[in-house]
């Protein structure tokens, strides 16, 4: 007698049950990671922006205050650095320069605040002010024009020196 053949094996064929295994580990393993990454970034950061927000937002606040009173002033600035100091050009919203202001700009270095200076400008020609000093480098100025009246004007420029 001669043994029976063994029938061959059917070749893969892919069921219903493969797709659906298929499927389901690949929405896990994109669910695992993101899971993960959500853990990672609430762990790396707080939530938390400011250590005061409540005081933080007070400020913010009132400095968008004082730029509305400052846009309803019309004033205008432009700053200039040349070798031997800073100038300062003031007008109104029609162009006039404003004279008789009393003007201080402060000069601090973007990175650092080592070096931060102190400056009391003086009006040469009419809205036209200026201060002596040698400086070199990149500076951020913020210059503070008073008036008479109390009236304050606050312009921030980032100037280089040669």
């Amino acid at each position: 007698m001669t043994a029976s053949a063994r029938p061959a094996r059917p070749p893969f064929t892919v069921k219903g049950w493969h797709v659906g295994a298929a499927v389901t580990a690949f929405f896990a393993l994109v669910i695992g990671v993101d899971a993960g990454f959500l853990v990672l970034a609430y762990r790396s950061h707080p939530g938390q922006v400011a250590a005061r927000p409540y005081e933080t937002g007070l400020i913010y606040n009132a400095e968008l205050e004082r730029l509305r009173a400052q846009d309803a002033l019309g004033w205008r600035a432009g700053a200039a650095a040349r070798a031997g100091g800073l100038d300062v050009l003031l007008q109104d919203r029609s162009g006039r320069p404003l004279t008789g202001l009393r003007v201080s700009a402060t000069l601090q270095r973007p990175a650092t605040e080592q070096g931060r200076t102190e400056l009391s400008l003086n009006e040469g020609e009419a809205g036209q002010y200026a201060v002596d000093r040698t400086l070199s480098g990149t500076w951020d100025a913020r210059i503070v024009a008073v008036d008479g009246a109390g009236q304050r004007f606050i312009a921030e420029r980032r100037l280089t020196w040669p």
